[in-house]
């Protein structure tokens, strides 16, 4: 070897130096949050997966389940239906469960990947390591081979539950698939937020733009489905469904996410060249000279740092309502097909129309909960990133801010549940030439307003006393999920029930209104909101 090319070794070996004992930091840290991840999303999955058998026991129940969710909104929603006109159980679980795992699991790379490095570098901590005798590159390629790991580690651990369940044609060869398929979007993913991550200057946008991406692509699959196959070929969500697990189980459509995987990585690394720590390749657009006078209170301040992910999700939220609405025309006909669906639907006497609405529309008001929580947890990040220590140096007082977030959060949950509620009446008004499902529907989500008061309530007392620990407000909402869904086919206990503030709401339009119950919570909501102020009075100010 020349002294040229060992020269070149020792500089490649130096933009890397320290490489693994950054990878070995971020396991330690993400010991706790990657595991709760790939546990949540293989649950999920694999409940799915556990309960077709019960619920679809014959090949008669599971060819009408598909003739009821073969339909466009469907369609849309998880993907097209493959097969030779068997709806095996094992299909049943790549049609309803493939798109919407990738989804989960782009999430978690994206999520992860842009925590571990522009994250890093907003809050200052990336250049205080890199002051050592750590390489260049050694942070994102520590962050890389992190998210590409845990995707490794979520692919095989789906296709070794779904392959042991033992469920008729869940067969291991499909699950390896279904695994290698959810893996493969993570890649991808995992690419575009590295590239996310050197464009832009902080964490927030870069997780917003390869969210957006994410959305992009789950839309050209949509389309695809619907209508021109050939949109779907241009989303790597579309490729993973391309595999058909459980029937063609064709591995060839992942060399595609593969590659495109290999060229996004390979672009953040000379990206990663053109700018320096902490800052972004494309920089950030000079503000005005002089702030708005909205800007001039914790009102205004609050509003614009969290308008553009409420925007996203009120979008969202709109085109599933929007898509999911026709589903209801079908409702009646799925509940003569499959009768064991009214174990998943509210105990009332109502049409099948009325019953699905009323399922439909609590899960969209539990998904509403997201971006109130994200508000108010906006406060929490501000915080730790010692923004809001300086701001509270001001005449602002800590109630004063900690309202600012509790009133834009709850106001923010009424604005989206009330456009979910319009979504899901506008899709069912037009799909079945009825449109009075709008105000039904609108009336149906708005009445969960207070249910979703009562979670942001008990996020604003972790806030306000055990600030360390307000990411645990999650665990409110995803057991919201589990007792919709899995309450009545489960027989979960009564007080575990009991614990979601959504299963106190009446569930129109299957069951009339009650006032009761909402005002109890609206004054749960308000106790809960004044202990969260009245705690964060009397705490420090914490930074990290």
């Amino acid at each position: 070897m020349t002294s040229t090319h060992v020269t070149a070794v020792r500089r490649r070996e130096a933009r890397f130096a320290g490489l693994w004992t950054l990878l070995w930091f971020a396991l330690r840290r993400d010991r706790v949050r990657l595991p709760a991840w790939i546990l949540g999303i293989t649950l999920g999955v694999v409940s799915s997966a556990v309960s077709f058998p019960s619920i679809y026991p014959t090949a008669e129940d599971r060819l009408g389940a598909l003739l009821t969710i073969d339909n466009p909104g469907t369609t849309a929603l998880i993907g097209s239906v493959y097969g030779d006109g068997d709806y095996t159980y094992g299909i049943m679980v790549g049609h309803e469960l493939l798109v919407l795992t990738a989804v989960a699991a782009a999430l978690m790379s994206i999520l992860t990947l842009v925590r571990h490095t522009r994250a890093e570098e907003e809050s200052g901590r990336a250049e205080l390591v890199r002051s050592s005798v750590v390489g260049r590159h050694a942070h994102a390629a520590s962050a890389v081979l992190l998210v590409i790991g845990a995707d490794v580690v979520l692919g095989l651990v789906l296709a070794g539950s779904l392959g042991a369940l033992g469920v008729e044609t869940v067969t291991w060869r499909g699950s390896l698939t279904f695994g290698a398929a959810v893996a493969a979007v993570g890649f991808v993913f995992a690419g575009v937020a590295a590239v996310t991550a050197q464009l832009t200057e902080n964490a927030r946008t870069a997780s917003s733009s390869a969210g957006l991406v994410l959305a992009l692509a789950y839309v050209l699959r949509a389309i695809g489905d619907v209508g021109n196959e050939t949109a779907s070929w241009l989303s790597p969500i579309g490729w993973a469904q391309a595999t058909e697990a459980y029937f063609a189980d064709d591995l060839a459509p992942l060399g595609l996410a593969l590659l495109t995987a290999a060229v996004l990585l390979t672009v953040s690394a000379p990206l990663s060249r053109q700018r320096d720590v902490g800052a972004g390749v494309l920089g950030t657009r000079p503000g005005p000279a002089t702030a708005g006078p909205a800007l001039g209170g914790p009102f205004g301040l609050t509003w614009r740092l969290v308008r553009g992910n409420l925007v996203g999700w009120t979008a969202g939220l709109l085109a599933f309502g929007l898509m999911y609405g026709p589903v209801l025309s079908e409702a009646s006909t799925f509940l003569e097909d499959v009768p064991i669906m009214a174990e998943f639907l509210p105990d009332a006497d109502a049409t099948g129309a009325e019953l699905f609405g009323a399922t439909v529309i609590a899960l969209a008001a539990i998904a509403c909960a997201v971006p109130a929580l994200q508000v108010l947890l906006r406060l929490r990040t501000e915080e730790v990133a010692g923004r809001a220590g300086p701001l509270l140096a001001t005449p602002l007082s800590r109630a004063r801010w900690m309202v600012s977030g509790l009133v834009l959060a709850t106001v923010g949950g009424a604005v989206v549940l009330l456009v979910t509620g319009l979504g899901v009446g506008l899709g069912a008004g037009l799909s079945m030439d009825d449109l009075g499902w709008v105000g039904t529907s609108v009336s149906a989500a708005v009445s969960y307003l207070p249910a979703i008061a009562v979670t942001i309530g008990v996020a604003g007392v972790l806030l306000g006393w055990l600030p360390r620990v307000t990411g645990w407000s999650w665990a409110l909402v995803v057991l919201s999920v589990v007792v919709l869904y899995f309450g009545g086919i489960l027989d979960l206990p009564q007080w575990l029930v009991d614990l979601s503030p959504f299963s106190h709401v009446p569930q129109q339009p299957a069951v009339d209104p009650d006032v009761g119950p909402l005002a109890t919570l609206g004054a749960m909501a308000m106790a809960l909101m004044a202990a969260g102020v009245l705690g964060v009075r009397r705490r420090d100010i914490q930074e990290a």
